[in-house]
């Protein structure tokens, strides 16, 4: 029997890279194609890429732009007509590499522009990968309802980050096998990424994440701190802000330091996560956060939001964390972070719990295991 052929539909992104890096050492043949087709990436991990796919079938045509901006759904629908789709690229591809097993990473972008050729290839295995808010939050939605339906209803295996969406996805129709949970990015390498932590008695970070747009709620988080007079005896860094926030903390001349999104590295950010006494991240709609674990690994006190009780499988109030019920009621937000300033019990007790929890369900060693056999096991 030959290699184990897989086929990966993704978008460049850590989170992808980091779990294909899981299987750098597997006895699999690896093969990317990148939906968006940005170009070649340099990866650590063995793997054919499929780049430069999107040609031109037609000659640009002016003011195109514009009406993709405008008529998106007029545009949608003359688009193969132009250039070569998602789904004639993939096709393409499967016939000459003739795959074992088909992996989408991503609702949206990733599985709805394919739907149409795995439907011609039914005896194809395909398994999704769910995403942030892929099913949580567009299920509301009519249109994309329906769309997600309709792949939920070809795909035979369903991975998630969290148990919530697994239960969605049942409720959407999903007949195909459940795999078991695992984190999106794949786990961590705690061992090196402990040379970053430092003793929490020297912890005077307050982190946060600084998404403020149509899920992430910064603002209300930084309101909040604003509002509270202990927080002067600590340092509060914001990171992966967006224009808005950036303009708020200067316009209220708040003693902030800020991140622009895309100005640190991740191992920037894991360096702060590791000098942080609290890390907090708020939104209204989220799979199980990669930057909630990894404030997790890294020894930070998590104060999160809990989008449809998802924070709530790794989280107990009170215990070894706290959650955020309103991600846009400040006061209730200042009441958190004040309670967690008065009781260090509380953060001492918090970080031996996320330690163990870390070693024992975070390590990237049994992860690596745990995704290889998903492949193995199909």
């Amino acid at each position: 029997m030959g290699k184990i052929k897989i086929l990966l539909v993704a978008m460049p992104s850590i989170h992808f890279f980091r779990w294909i890096e899981n299987l750098e050492h597997s006895s699999f043949e690896l093969y990317w194609f990148d939906v968006l087709d940005k170009g070649y990436f340099k990866t650590q991990t063995t793997i054919t890429q499929f780049t430069h796919w999107k040609k031109r079938k037609f000659p640009y045509i002016k003011g195109e732009y514009l009406l993709s901006k405008k008529f998106p759904k007029f545009y949608n629908f003359i688009k193969p007509y132009l250039e070569v789709s998602e789904n004639e690229a993939l096709a393409n591809l499967i016939k000459r590499i003739d795959p074992d097993v088909v992996h989408s990473f991503e609702m949206q972008s990733c599985s709805y522009p394919i739907l149409k050729t795995m439907n011609k290839f039914l005896d194809l295995k395909w398994v999704y990968s769910c995403w942030g808010s892929d099913l949580f939050f567009y299920r509301t939605i009519e249109t994309h309802n329906l769309k997600i339906k309709a792949v939920l209803n070809r795909i035979n295996y369903l991975h998630a980050d969290c148990l919530r969406d697994l239960k969605i996805a049942r409720a959407l129709g999903f007949k195909g096998m459940s795999l078991e949970v695992i984190p999106g990015g794949g786990g961590y390498d705690i061992n090196y990424m402990s040379k970053f932590k430092e003793p929490l008695k020297n912890r005077r970070i307050i982190l946060i994440k600084g998404y403020q747009h149509h899920f992430g709620r910064a603002l209300s988080v930084i309101k909040a701190i604003a509002s509270i007079d202990s927080v002067k005896q600590y340092e509060v860094i914001v990171f992966g802000a967006t224009t808005s926030v950036v303009n708020y903390i200067k316009d209220k001349k708040l003693k902030i330091k800020v991140f622009r999104t895309g100005e640190l590295t991740h191992e920037e950010v894991i360096k702060l996560m590791g000098q942080s006494l609290i890390y907090i991240g708020n939104s209204l709609s989220d799979g199980l956060p990669n930057t909630l674990l990894e404030a997790i690994v890294m020894g930070a006190f998590p104060i999160q939001s809990s989008p449809g009780g998802v924070t709530e499988e790794i989280i107990e109030h009170n215990k070894n964390g706290l959650l955020i019920t309103d991600p846009e009621d400040i006061n209730s937000i200042k009441v958190l972070i004040m309670s967690c300033l008065q009781d260090k019990d509380l953060i001492n007790y918090a970080n031996k719990i996320n330690k163990e929890f870390a070693l024992k369900r975070l390590d990237h060693m049994q992860i690596r295991q745990r995704i290889i056999s998903i492949y193995k096991d199909l």
